[in-house]
């Protein structure tokens, strides 16, 4: 069931906030949506949840609209919490549950499931507001994934959780990819997208600067890092051709060269100067990337 954005467009009024974006989204992928505030992330997720029209372009996932008689397939887990503060934990997903074609036992065994998998079961009967940020959020993410849902979009889903927290979202996302669901997810942090996402879309402004498969975009970057520890100054390295960004580091020096070759030119010019107790040559960082493509606007 491949989700395909075909040369969409939204306005409000005069604001373009997604413009001519034309993605496809495999089946059975994690794809991600990096992009600063405003880039157009939320919106895009609106329009393929059905509850925004594009104003150009169509959407389709397995050849179809999606709409309300998909709302049994999809979960969503919005940026803007939206739990019910006054009502249990349980009677909370039995509700949600029951919205998504679900019987009550069969909520209930899945809630108990996913409450001890995320340490909480003695949360079942706790209403939402006596509860941490980070365990409503848990909660928030069980009502997304109970139904078992072939497509799940996940809106920034680890912010403001500690990293015990993320590690256990994390697990949960990757066993429901190899079970098949298709996951789309948006975050601010660039290691999350490049652990779990194969595939990425950087926006800008509603519009895709770069998209594609994560190992791709970095090889079309070209650009390396270089990581250099050593007992003598390596200020010098600086001004050798091909270097484009250096950076002073207890120690040493973090280096970003034009390719693999300026980096062998740096090795030779630090052999037999001293004791190198790092010599590092690593693919860019996908903030490498961002940074480069997006840069000042990002927030």
């Amino acid at each position: 069931m491949t989700l395909v954005l075909d040369h969409i467009t939204k306005r409000f009024g005069t604001f373009t906030a997604v413009d001519q974006l034309s993605l496809e989204i495999p089946e059975k992928d994690i794809f991600g949506f990096l992009g600063a505030n405003g880039a157009g992330k939320t919106t895009t997720f609106r329009m393929i949840l059905g509850l925004l029209r594009p104003t150009e372009g169509k959407i389709t996932w397995n050849g179809n609209a999606p709409g309300y008689d998909h709302s049994h397939l999809i979960g969503y887990l919005p940026e803007e919490r939206g739990l019910y503060p006054k009502l249990t934990v349980k009677d909370q997903l039995i509700y949600l549950g029951q919205l998504r074609g679900m019987k009550k036992n069969e909520v209930l065994s899945q809630l108990d499931q996913w409450l001890e998998r995320f340490k909480i079961p003695e949360y079942i009967d706790k209403k939402v507001e006596e509860l941490s940020k980070g365990n409503q959020q848990k909660i928030q993410f069980i009502s997304a994934v109970i139904h078992k849902p072939k497509l799940l979009i996940l809106d920034e889903p680890f912010s403001g959780l500690d990293p015990v927290n993320v590690e256990m979202l994390k697990n949960a996302v990757l066993e429901m990819k190899e079970r098949g669901t298709t996951i789309v997810f948006s975050s601010h942090r660039m290691e999350h997208v490049e652990e779990l996402c194969e595939h990425l879309c950087i926006l800008q402004q509603g519009k895709p600067v770069v998209h594609g498969s994560l190992k791709q975009i970095k090889r079309d970057f070209g650009k390396k890092n270089v990581i250099v520890h050593a007992d003598f100054d390596v200020a010098f390295l600086q001004d050798i051709p091909g270097v484009t960004r250096f950076r002073k580091v207890p120690e040493g020096c973090e280096l970003q060269v034009e390719n693999e070759g300026v980096s062998q030119t740096i090795f030779k010019e630090i052999s037999g100067k001293g004791f190198v107790r790092t010599f590092d040559l690593e693919e860019p960082s996908l903030n490498d990337i961002f940074i480069e493509k997006v840069g000042a606007s990002y927030e």
